[in-house]
C-alpha cells in the first residue's frame, strides 16, 4: 500500500493522504472540506488512480493522478488563491519563496459594479454632480471599503459612459446600502434625472488580508486606472470550462504582477441585473500598463483559447483614478 500526501499552501496547511488505489469522490470531498456532492472532481463516484508500485514518484507520474491533481490545482486557484505544486519525478520540491506568499492569508470582499449610460445632452456640472454624489456617499452610508470612478475613457457598444466601483465586506452591507434612503435620494436626485440606463453586478472575492490591499489605501492605490470587464457565459456552458477560464486569467495576472496593483474577479449574484455572469475588476498603475496587459499575446492566447468558446457577450472598459483634489480629465 502506498501513501499519497498532496500539500495546499494555505493557512493552515492542510494535507489530504490516499492511501487506497480507488478513492470514493465523497471521501475526497470531506478530506478537502467540499460539500457531499460537490462535482468538482467529476460526476463519477471513484477515480481509478491506479497503483503506485510502493513508489510516491511513480504515483505522481500516473496520468489518471496528474489529471486529477490538476482539476485539484485549477479549482483552488479559482476559488481560494492557494497555489500548490505537482510532485514530478525528484519528488514534492516547494521553493522557501513560494511556500512564503502561497500562506498569505486571504479575506473575503463584495465588488461592486455599476455602469452609467448617461444622456447625450449631458453637461460639464450634471457630471460633476452625479459623480461627486456619489464619491461623498461613503461618508454618509456606512459599509463602503473602497470607492472609485471616473467618466469611460473609449466608446462601447453597451454605451456605457461611467464607471463606479464600489467595494463592501459583507454581502449583508451591500444588501443594507441598495435600501439605504441615502443612496435611494443620490440615485433619484442626482443619477437617474441624467442617465437613461444602468447595468449593475455584484460578486464575491478575495483580497490580502491587510489593511492596505482591503481598503484600498495607500500610494499605489490613488492614481492609476480602473479596468472593469463584464462577461456574460452562455446558458449552457460548461461550468468546468467556466473555471479553467477564469483560472487562465488569475495565473496570467499573477504572471504580470509587475504591471498589476490588485485583480479580483466573481460571479455575479445580483439579482438586480443577471445582464452579465461574471466581473473583473483589476488596478493598472497606468494607462501604459493596461495596454501593455491587454496587448501580449499571452492575454490574446488566453481570450481566444479560454474565453471565447463560452462567452456570450463581453463588456470592457476602463476609467482613470486621479489623487483626491486633482483634477481628472
Amino acid at each position: 500500500m502506498a501513501l499519497c500526501c498532496c500539500v495546499l499552501s494555505s493557512n493552515p496547511v492542510a494535507f489530504v493522504s490516499v492511501s487506497l488505489p480507488r478513492c470514493p469522490r465523497s471521501l475526497l470531498n470531506r478530506a478537502l472540506m467540499l460539500p457531499p456532492q460537490s462535482s468538482f472532481f467529476s460526476s463519477a463516484a471513484r477515480f481509478p488512480l491506479g497503483s503506485c508500485g510502493g513508489d510516491l514518484n511513480t504515483f505522481g507520474e500516473n496520468s489518471a493522478y496528474l489529471r486529477v491533481f490538476e482539476r485539484f490545482r485549477k479549482h483552488w486557484q479559482w476559488r481560494k488563491g492557494w497555489s500548490f505544486q505537482s510532485p514530478h519525478s525528484d519528488g514534492w520540491k516547494v521553493s522557501a519563496d513560494a511556500a512564503e506568499s502561497s500562506i498569505a492569508n486571504k479575506r473575503k470582499v463584495v465588488e461592486h459594479i455599476v455602469l452609467l449610460k448617461a444622456k447625450s445632452d449631458l453637461s460639464e456640472d450634471d457630471e460633476k454632480d452625479i459623480l461627486d454624489s456619489l464619491y461623498t456617499s461613503q461618508y454618509h452610508m456606512s459599509g463602503i471599503l473602497a470607492i472609485s470612478l471616473g467618466r469611460i475613457a473609449d466608446p462601447n457598444d453597451d454605451g456605457c459612459t461611467h464607471g463606479v466601483y464600489m467595494r463592501f465586506q459583507r454581502k449583508e452591507d451591500l444588501a443594507k446600502f441598495y435600501q439605504n434612503s441615502l443612496y435611494r435620494k443620490v440615485l433619484e436626485e442626482h443619477v437617474l434625472p441624467h442617465c437613461h440606463d444602468l447595468i449593475c453586478l455584484d460578486y464575491e472575492s478575495e483580497v490580502e488580508d491587510d489593511i492596505l490591499p482591503i481598503f484600498r489605501r495607500g500610494e499605489a492605490f490613488e492614481y492609476g486606472v480602473e479596468f472593469l470587464l463584464l462577461i456574460s457565459v452562455y446558458d449552457d456552458a460548461v461550468a468546468e470550462d467556466v473555471e479553467d477560464a477564469f483560472c487562465a486569467l488569475v495565473t496570467l495576472t499573477e504572471a504580470f504582477s509587475s504591471l498589476i496593483v490588485q485583480s479580483t474577479q466573481g460571479s455575479n449574484f445580483s439579482t438586480k441585473d443577471g445582464e452579465y455572469t461574471h466581473g473583473v475588476v483589476i488596478r493598472f498603475p497606468s494607462s501604459e500598463a493596461l495596454e501593455e496587459f491587454r496587448g501580449s499575446s499571452e492575454y490574446a492566447d488566453m481570450w481566444l483559447k479560454k474565453f471565447k468558446p463560452i462567452t456570450k457577450k463581453s463588456l470592457a472598459v476602463y476609467f482613470l483614478i486621479y489623487p483626491v483634489g486633482a483634477q481628472g480629465a
